[in-house]
């Protein structure tokens, strides 16, 4: 699970998991393997670095 920030600053949860694809339109959009879509503040290079850090802690391997 990664914390993540809305577009009206709300934190939320979601699970790295479901992440299929990550762009920036220009704020960033995150879609899920469900196809559900979600707008964050972070940055496409941030919202990458904590699923590559949630992957080293979960799996316990690194990530590229």
């Amino acid at each position: 699970m990664i914390v993540l920030t809305r577009l009206n600053q709300r934190a939320f949860v979601l699970n790295a998991e479901l992440i299929k694809m990550i762009e920036a339109t220009p704020d960033t959009l995150v879609t899920l393997v469900n196809g559900d879509c979600v707008m964050v503040r972070e940055a496409i290079d941030e919202v990458v670095e904590k699923v590559v850090d949630y992957q080293r802690r979960i799996h316990g391997f690194s990530v590229v």
